[in-house]
C-alpha cells in the first residue's frame, strides 16, 4: 500500500509540473523592438498569445518594398514557425533588411522571455 501511495504522489507532482510548463515560453502581450536595415531602422510590433508569437508586423522602416516584401514574405513567417529569430536565413538580395528585422524581432521577444 505504502508503495502505491508513493507511485500516486510522484505521478501527482509530475502531473503539476506538466501543467506549469505549458503555453510557450513568452508572456502574452505586444512588443516593439528595433533594427538596423539596408535603409535606416526598421521597427517591429511582435505579438505573443498564449506563450508563441503569434504575429509579427513591421511598424516603420525605409526599406525598397520590393526587398521588405521579401522579408514579409520569408523571414517573418518562418520566425513565427521557429517561434525564435535562431537559424533564420536572410533573404537573398535583402540582407540588410532581413537582419535588421530579425534584430528587431530578437529585441522585442527579450522583453517577452518567461
Amino acid at each position: 500500500m505504502k508503495k502505491i501511495t508513493t507511485i500516486l504522489a510522484t505521478i501527482a507532482i509530475s502531473a503539476s509540473m506538466l501543467v506549469g510548463c505549458g503555453g510557450g515560453k513568452y508572456n502574452d502581450g505586444t512588443y516593439t523592438g528595433e533594427g538596423q536595415g539596408a535603409s535606416g531602422k526598421i521597427k517591429v510590433e511582435v505579438t505573443v498569445q498564449k506563450g508563441k508569437i503569434a504575429d509579427i508586423k513591421l511598424v516603420e522602416h525605409n526599406e525598397t518594398k520590393t526587398l521588405v516584401d521579401g522579408v514579409k514574405d520569408n523571414v517573418i513567417p518562418e520566425i513565427i514557425k521557429k517561434q525564435s529569430v535562431e537559424g533564420v536565413e536572410a533573404v537573398s538580395g535583402a540582407t540588410n533588411s532581413s537582419k535588421g528585422v530579425i534584430e528587431a524581432v530578437n529585441k522585442a521577444i527579450e522583453t517577452a522571455v518567461k
